[in-house]
């Protein structure tokens, strides 16, 4: 896939002098923190002898960083990180990481910046970085230069389903298409979502489309905070959600729905959310972004060591951050067991979240290839104009070389002593495919496109 989203040229990052020997990647190298019953932090400020002896030229140029989280396990890497020291070991000793109440208030709060009382950046679903630079999600319309730097995780999403829908719904959606056309003349069968145009979106309106449903005219679409979504569905308003775990297997042990899909099977190995970052802070602090970066890869390392995954659901479940009844709410999860509420068990640990590696690769390489497909799911359902994927995608690969920088990703894995095995040569992961047997080429965005049934767009 050589010369993938060439045509445009960005400005680089300089690269810095080689790693010092103090500074290379181990994996859980920091140990464990003491248990902590409660689930919060055991040791919010590391001792000054798991930091790092760091080179001048890999000294962050600031201690200091206000990172946004939502509370599902997309923002694992980003509480691990703090929790375990990784952020220290590379001089970022204070890390200030900030529940965010909506995808919108993180929206709202990284238009104002941490100097407003906002935040730097954090955990986004996608496009959302890419909407913000084109001002097209905020205030006035104020464009925000965002930067990719790392993808967070994939897998750790699903849908969920009422109850009552029980034995008419479920993965396929073939033999259900008279349900949703008898609920259409009455009360539309109503789904919601956590944020609008963005991948949690996206998740559901592929799985719909796929089964002839179309999610415009044949569906009730709602955007729902995550935390909100157990509360939504007691309530017996909802018929589905979309959202990340822990929230959609909560649904299952409390007894009021059970689980149609889990993004793993929709989409092996997909794309979910990743960190971003103000451009303005990042150009200001370079090797403090870096240092960001290699905290967060070993805390993808350390989570995707199995054997750590009951100490994450006891840290992530405390009142600090998920604020669960139970860290159990995540464990089977993690470890790709799902009882999905209607008879179906899954026991695959293929199926559960990953954090740095999967079966195809690399998770937290950020490839620019798979923001190409999020954006040409903006044109599908018309959030975006088509002309963003016209004239073999320039328009998207402009934006993309804008907010993409993979080559920061790169410079830190390598300052941090990563293999060049898990260094990814290339920009691209090549061509995906779905459940449904659509294969998305990134080479040739226009003709998947053409190839969809059911979408807004019209090629």
């Amino acid at each position: 896939m050589s010369g993938f989203f060439n045509q445009i040229s960005r400005r680089k990052f300089i690269l810095t002098a080689g790693a010092s020997a103090s500074s290379v990647f181990l994996k859980g190298c920091l140990g464990n923190p003491p248990e902590n019953l409660t689930g919060g932090s055991s040791q919010a400020v590391p001792t000054a002898q798991t930091v790092a002896n760091l080179a001048p030229e890999q000294t962050p140029e600031t201690k200091s960083v206000k990172l946004g989280y939502i509370p599902i396990v997309e923002a694992a890497p980003l509480i691990i990180a703090k929790e375990k020291g990784f952020f220290a070991k590379y001089g970022m000793t204070e890390v200030d990481l900030s529940k965010q109440a909506s995808w919108g208030s993180a929206r709202d709060n990284v238009e104002i910046g941490s100097a407003g009382g906002g935040i730097d950046g954090g955990q986004w679903q996608m496009p959302m970085p890419h909407l913000i630079t084109e001002g097209i999600i905020t205030k006035g319309n104020q464009k925000i230069p965002m930067y990719v730097l790392c993808q967070l995780i994939t897998h750790g999403n699903g849908i969920a389903i009422a109850n009552k829908h029980q034995g008419k719904i479920g993965l396929q959606l073939a033999s259900a298409k008279s349900l949703f056309t008898e609920l259409k003349s009455s009360t539309p069968f109503t789904a919601a979502q956590t944020f609008p145009h963005v991948n949690q979106d996206f998740w559901i309106r592929y799985w719909l489309a796929a089964g002839g449903i179309n999610p415009d005219t044949d569906v009730k679409l709602l955007t729902v905070p995550a935390a909100q979504t157990v509360a939504n569905m007691k309530t017996g308003t909802m018929d589905a959600f979309s959202t990340g775990d822990p929230w959609p297997y909560r649904i299952v042990t409390d007894k009021i729905g059970f689980m149609a899909a889990l993004t793993a099977e929709i989409w092996k190995n997909h794309p979910e959310e990743y960190l971003a970052m103000r451009a303005d802070w990042v150009d200001k602090h370079p090797k403090a972004t870096k240092a960001i970066l290699k905290g967060i890869m070993e805390a993808q390392q350390w989570l995707d060591n199995f054997d750590n995954r009951k100490e994450a659901a006891q840290i992530l479940a405390g009142r600090n951050y998920f604020n669960l009844p139970s860290p159990e709410i995540l464990a089977d999860p993690f470890q790709g067991k799902y009882d999905m509420g209607d008879g179906r068990k899954i026991d695959d640990k293929s199926m559960a979240a990953y954090y740095w590696k999967d079966e195809k690769g690399s998770v937290s390489y950020p490839y620019k290839s798979h923001d190409l497909w999020f954006i040409t799911e903006s044109v599908r359902w018309g959030f975006l104009p088509k002309d963003y994927i016209t004239n073999n995608a320039a328009k998207a690969k402009e934006l993309i070389n804008k907010v993409n920088r993979e080559d920061i990703w790169k410079e830190a894995a390598k300052e941090a002593g990563i293999t060049a095995a898990d260094i990814p040569t290339s920009t691209s992961r090549g061509v995906e495919e779905f459940f449904d047997g659509v294969k998305f080429d990134p080479e040739k965005p226009e003709a998947y496109l053409k190839s969809l049934t059911i979408k807004k767009v019209s090629l």
